[in-house]
């Protein structure tokens, strides 16, 4: 698979589009240069929650880099909300916000002060700022006034998110955003995330964090070795994964495989547990069922396991190798 037969279509329906994008750093002293990013062809859909995933040093936070303008590419296109980063570089600026993951304000500023200064950065006029409204939305309204020092971790995290929207970009990046954090405030941040996206918001998103991309995302894209090696929407990529497991426990304990379930790839993991293992969508299960049955072997329960976005992650990226 080349990375242009694995990415999204480019087209005028797209929040973001790369084409051909490349990035090679210089050598610096005894580290030679190194190709972060390798011809990548790329179209989020604008509206969507949209996962971009891959190891560490795959590629995704030099891509990153690229749309803030903290990285200049080495070749190819680059466009937000339609504006290229390069000849509109204004208004592809101030068409995304940019969470990113470190905590990067002065502890002894206000949220209020904070998202002001930032509007100011943004070159938004007094009159037209959401100050207050931001921080209604962000749930930090009654903490507008306090250091941000005080702030617990959740609130903090959120400030970091109402300081990208204070331009009301239509495209919004949330880098690692639940690194670090508990499972309560990592559950408050993505409600935070899906009221968002039911506003209007496209979300595009990195993270480490496999069920969080299988829990939020509606289309993921995976980067490894600065190519595209998979972008499809979270089912079809789900669809991919071949495997599942079918586990019957018995009310008896059995002392060996009967002789004509032989014939499915089937292991004896109990005296009383066989587990099989079939393609998903293949039909067998219930010829395996069938087999059971001529057994005449008393089934106390059968559970299924599918695999998840973990697995399909990994066929992926252990199957490729940097060009």
């Amino acid at each position: 698979m080349t990375p242009s037969d694995s990415s999204r279509p480019v087209t005028s329906e797209n929040a973001i589009e790369l084409l051909n994008l490349c990035k090679t750093y210089a050598p610096t002293g005894k580290e030679p240069g190194k190709e972060a990013l390798k011809s990548v062809i790329l179209g989020i859909p604008k509206g969507r929650i949209f996962g971009l995933l891959g190891p560490n040093g795959a590629g995704k936070s030099t891509l990153i880099n690229i749309l803030a303008g903290l990285v200049n590419k080495s070749s190819g296109t680059a466009r937000i909300w339609g504006y290229d980063i390069e000849s509109h570089m204004r208004q592809a600026r101030l068409s995304i916000g940019i969470v990113p993951q470190e905590l990067n304000f002065d502890p002894f500023f206000t949220p209020y002060d904070l998202l002001e200064q930032q509007a100011g950065f943004f070159g938004v006029p007094k009159g037209e700022r959401r100050t207050d409204e931001i921080l209604q939305i962000m749930g930090l309204a009654d903490k507008a006034r306090s250091h941000t020092r005080s702030l617990s971790g959740g609130m903090k995290r959120r400030l970091m998110v109402g300081k990208a929207m204070v331009h009301n970009p239509p495209i919004l990046v949330l880098d690692e955003p639940t690194a670090g954090v508990d499972i309560e405030l990592r559950q408050q941040l993505w409600s935070y995330v899906r009221k968002l996206n039911d506003q209007g918001t496209t979300i595009v998103l990195t993270t480490h964090y496999l069920e969080e991309a299988e829990e939020l995302c509606d289309d993921i894209a995976i980067i490894n070795h600065g190519q595209i090696i998979a972008c499809d929407s979270k089912d079809a990529l789900l669809a991919r994964i071949e495997g599942k497991t079918v586990t019957i426990l018995l009310q008896e304990p059995l002392a060996e495989i009967p002789a004509n379930l032989e014939r499915f790839s089937v292991e004896q993991t109990a005296a009383d547990r066989l587990v099989f293992t079939t393609k998903t969508n293949d039909g067998q299960i219930n010829e395996i069922l069938q087999a059971l049955q001529a057994t005449r072997l008393q089934i106390a329960d059968i559970t299924t396991e599918q695999g998840d976005l973990e697995d399909i992650f990994l066929q992926l990226t252990s199957g490729a190798h940097a060009a």
